[in-house]
């Protein structure tokens, strides 16, 4: 299992330490812009299923053009 984890950056060395001490547990820190792009790849991911959900009618959608007149 892989999990991911936010870990404030003053306390991140600590707990990385402790959790290797586990001889099950792999860990390595990933840096700031494959985190951001774990989270963009999550976010595009979580779009296709939208999209699914639209074409199977179980998400309802509205025009554009509506939610432009409400501005």
């Amino acid at each position: 299992m892989k999990v991911l984890l936010d870990i404030q950056d003053n306390k991140a060395e600590a707990f990385l330490e402790m959790i290797k001490s586990y001889s099950y547990v792999k860990a390595k820190s990933i840096s700031a812009p494959d985190a951001e792009l774990l989270n963009e790849i999550k976010e595009i991911k979580q779009a296709f299923r939208n999209m699914n959900a639209i074409k199977s009618g179980k998400l309802k959608v509205r025009p554009a053009e509506d939610l432009f007149n409400e501005l």
